[in-house]
């Protein structure tokens, strides 16, 4: 018996080894895919119930429900950047003639109503003053420490563009095959989850795509909605590159930072034009923008997905800087699953009154 002990015990060691060894090899194999897999299974999974509804006007068709949403995806990477592009292009002479002109740009002095702010007005406009009476020269002195970090940081984060590209065109590609195939690969999936914890598994994965959905609908909605209306105020006020400004706002609501950034900038150049009705107008609109995702976020990620909202909150900040953009996704599915399976646990423990009669 002892023979027989030692050879199952060093066979089921190599079986595990082997296992964990096939793993890791397929991980490394696939580590140039992951991300493109993960944005993709998050897309479609997003956009899943859309497609369903294209495909019920299309004749039932499949084929023509993917090839719309493959275009669609398309679409959204190409037109901003196409818009963006021709937007600088178009206006290359004036953004030569606005750099030969900033050596001479002088902020002006503070408006009467900063220094009427409580608690920080003085202070503000005392800052203000000074630097108003600064040059360029000096003031790009101040500023280019602080630029060459942003541009690190940015650079950092975006990469090369052809590999940005590449990377995406492979997300669309992976995209258009699992929609193809969707009920397949939810149902291995979710064959996974109850392999792995019975029905609690199966639960688990459902609401994975719940989260995932909840997300989608709060943070990428809410961040195209913010930055289409800051692009029509924008763009009613007078401001140039409105266009590119409002791809700007939508990458920064996506990132959790909001539109507000990019609304004070055109504040800053309609005061400097001294165009003071729009500014006021632009102020109002600025206000009400950066107010939307305090209403309509909450709003939608609990119709996407009936979890805790601190949960999803937490999920989308820690994600994003635990894993860059992709985390605004994986972050909440997380907090989601971890959330749930504790809950569980804590649910299968004794009541009060198990434990009294028990006692």
């Amino acid at each position: 018996m002892q023979p027989d002990l030692r050879r199952d015990l060093a066979r089921t060691v190599l079986a595990v080894l082997t296992i964990f060894a096939l793993m890791a090899a397929s991980f490394w194999i696939l580590r140039p895919f992951l991300a493109a897999i993960i944005w993709s299974s998050m897309i479609v999974v997003s956009t899943w119930p859309i497609m369903l509804a294209i495909q019920r006007r299309l004749w039932g068709k499949r084929v023509l429900a993917v090839t719309v949403m493959t275009a669609a995806l398309l679409l959204v990477f190409v037109a901003p950047f196409t818009a963006a592009i021709g937007t600088l292009v178009a206006n290359a002479d004036e953004i030569a003639g606005w750099a030969k002109d900033l050596a001479g740009v002088k902020l002006p002095p503070p408006p009467e109503f900063v220094e009427k702010i409580p608690f920080v007005g003085e202070k503000v406009a005392a800052l203000w003053r000074t630097y108003a009476a600064k040059g360029f020269a000096e003031l790009a002195q101040v500023i280019t420490p602080y630029t060459g970090q942003i541009t690190r940081w940015f650079a950092a984060e975006v990469g090369n563009f052809g590999l940005v590209s590449l990377q995406f065109l492979l997300t669309v590609v992976i995209s258009a095959i699992l929609y193809s195939a969707g009920e397949d690969a939810a149902q291995w999936v979710r064959r996974f989850g109850r392999r792995l914890a019975g029905e609690r598994g199966d639960n688990v994965v459902r609401l994975a795509g719940q989260a995932i959905r909840g997300v989608a609908l709060g943070v990428v909605v809410t961040a195209l909605v913010q930055s289409l209306l800051g692009g029509i105020g924008l763009a009613v006020a007078g401001v140039p590159f409105a266009t590119v400004l409002t791809a700007v706002m939508f990458m920064l609501a996506l990132a959790q930072i909001g539109a507000v950034p990019v609304l004070l900038i055109g504040l800053a150049w309609l005061w400097w034009k001294d165009a003071t009705a729009w500014f006021f107008a632009l102020l109002v609109w600025t206000v009400i923008v950066g107010s939307l995702d305090n209403v309509l976020r909450p709003i939608l990620i609990k119709k996407g997905a009936d979890l805790p909202l601190l949960l999803i909150f937490a999920g989308v900040i820690g994600g994003l800087f635990a894993f860059g953009l992709l985390g605004l996704f994986v972050g909440p599915v997380i907090l989601a699953v971890a959330y749930t399976l504790l809950d569980n646990w804590v649910a299968e423990a004794p009541g009060e009154k198990d434990v009294e009669g028990g006692g």
